[in-house]
């Protein structure tokens, strides 16, 4: 009988319960919350037993922790990331690990992007917060940006950032540059945008979205010297990972009037509670990870989940799976 661990996620299973209702038919389904920085020998200690786990962006499931949990069949992501898992070390101890399809969160995600966007450049939380003090007759320091017609530099041009790029250039007339390095410019230039360099996607664009894939490479790519080449009064949202952006470099660009507003639905480090320094500045707008959480999106994903498990249970191997190929070599061992 399968063991199955639902770890850190604060949604699935929540609104779906039929989600849960389908794993109970394969195996006894229990709920964990670790701190996001637990150790992997603790962490297999906590799960043992457990086969099966799916997976939220936290905690790291490292090379400590799979020496020490041998028999984990699974770790099955509830999201399209996976940076948080040691895929040398699953792939060693013959884990298998597997995603949501990108597509499943496209437009969830990009329309989140968008609402960020909008926000950021109305400055409407600021007009909402001065209507509950009482301010109406402040409106007209609200002073903000149209959307239309402006130079947008997309960072990662797969299926989320290309859907961003489709809504503004098709809704607003947006000149869209994209930057991926995993891309051909024949394909960037298919799906409407202008292929560019990193450099040149900073330095000339008006609203700047970050859509890309965390990695050792791109770590704090947004910085006080990246912003120092971007556009003054540059705008720019943030539904990947909060760990492309330093933080610090965000807090002074927004001080110096270099940044106009910065919108983001992930966090460095999160969760955050009210002392964190970027809440202090009301041209910053953060959301708390919400922007697969709609209907569609998350019933999509706790789908994928489920029939990850269903098919490991019996004997098969879950669909996008990112470490397939290296466990069937066996090039880990």
């Amino acid at each position: 009988m399968n063991r199955i661990a639902i770890v850190n996620s604060s949604s699935f299973g929540q609104v779906f319960t039929h989600h849960i209702d389908r794993l109970k038919k394969i195996g006894d389904v229990s709920f964990f919350h670790f701190p996001q920085d637990i150790h992997g020998k603790e962490l297999a200690e906590a799960l043992k037993g457990y086969n099966i786990i799916i997976a939220s962006v936290s905690p790291f499931f490292t090379s400590e922790f799979f020496e020490h949990h041998p028999g984990c069949k699974l770790i099955s992501r509830h999201g399209i990331g996976f940076n948080n898992v040691d895929i040398h070390a699953a792939s060693k101890h013959h884990t298998y690990v597997s995603i949501v399809e990108g597509i499943v969160e496209q437009d969830a995600v990009a329309e989140n992007a968008i609402a960020l966007l909008m926000n950021c450049t109305r400055r409407q939380n600021e007009a909402i917060q001065a209507i509950k003090q009482d301010l109406w007759k402040t409106r007209a320091s609200y002073l903000g940006y149209q959307v239309r017609n402006k130079t947008v530099g997309v960072i990662g041009y797969g299926n989320i950032g290309s859907r961003v790029g489709y809504i503004l250039k098709n809704g607003f007339n947006c000149k869209i540059l994209a930057y991926d390095p995993n891309l051909s410019e024949e394909k960037i230039m298919k799906s409407g945008a202008i292929p560019v360099t990193l450099e040149e996607c900073i330095s000339q664009a008006d609203i700047i979205s970050l859509n890309a894939f965390l990695s050792k490479d791109n770590y704090h790519m947004i910085s006080t010297e990246s912003i120092s080449r971007m556009k003054k009064n540059v705008i720019i949202v943030n539904t990947a990972r909060g760990e492309l952006v330093d933080q610090n470099a965000i807090i002074d660009g927004i001080e110096s009037g270099h940044i106009f507003a910065y919108g983001s639905d992930v966090v460095e480090g999160e969760p955050i509670d009210h002392t964190h320094p970027l809440l202090n500045h009301p041209q910053v707008i953060i959301t708390p990870h919400i922007s697969a959480y709609t209907v569609e999106c998350l019933e999509s994903m706790g789908d994928k989940c489920v029939s990850d498990c269903e098919m490991v249970s019996h004997g098969n191997v879950p669909l996008n799976c990112v470490n397939l190929n290296q466990i069937e070599s066996g090039e880990n061992k």
